[in-house]
C-alpha cells in the first residue's frame, strides 16, 4: 500500500509542478527566418498547397493493397501444414482472384492513366 501511495503522490506532484515550470521559463520566439515554409532560406516558388492528382493517390492505394496481399500471402506455404489446407487455397486463389478482377476493371475504366 506505501508504494502505490508513493507512486500516487510522485505522479500528482510531477503533474503539477511540470506544468508551473514551463510557464515560468522564458519565452523564446523564433526568427523570421524559421517561420517561412522552408527553412532553406530560399522563398518558395508556387502555392505550397498544391493538391496532387487522384489518379496518383489511387495508384498509390492500390499499391498498398497489393503490398498487403503480398504480406498475406508468404505466409501460404507454411499454412499447407494445417488440416484444413485445401480451404486455405480456394480462400488465397478467391483474394487473388478478386484483386485481379478489380485491377482489370480499373485500367478498363481508364483510371490509372497518369495523362489527362
Amino acid at each position: 500500500m506505501n508504494l502505490i501511495m508513493a507512486i500516487l503522490s510522485t505522479a500528482s506532484s510531477l503533474a503539477l509542478f511540470l506544468p508551473n515550470v514551463s510557464f515560468s521559463l522564458p519565452k523564446m520566439y523564433a526568427e523570421a527566418v524559421k517561420l517561412w515554409p522552408y527553412e532553406s532560406g530560399f522563398h518558395p516558388l508556387g502555392c505550397a498547397g498544391l493538391s496532387f492528382s487522384l489518379g496518383f493517390f489511387l495508384v498509390a492505394f492500390l499499391f498498398l493493397v497489393f503490398d498487403l496481399d503480398i504480406a498475406l500471402l508468404l505466409r501460404l506455404p507454411w499454412r499447407d501444414h494445417l488440416h484444413n489446407a485445401t480451404g486455405t487455397f480456394y480462400w488465397a486463389t478467391t483474394l487473388l482472384l478478386y484483386l485481379t478482377l478489380r485491377l482489370t476493371y480499373e485500367c478498363t475504366q481508364g483510371r490509372l492513366e497518369w495523362a489527362e
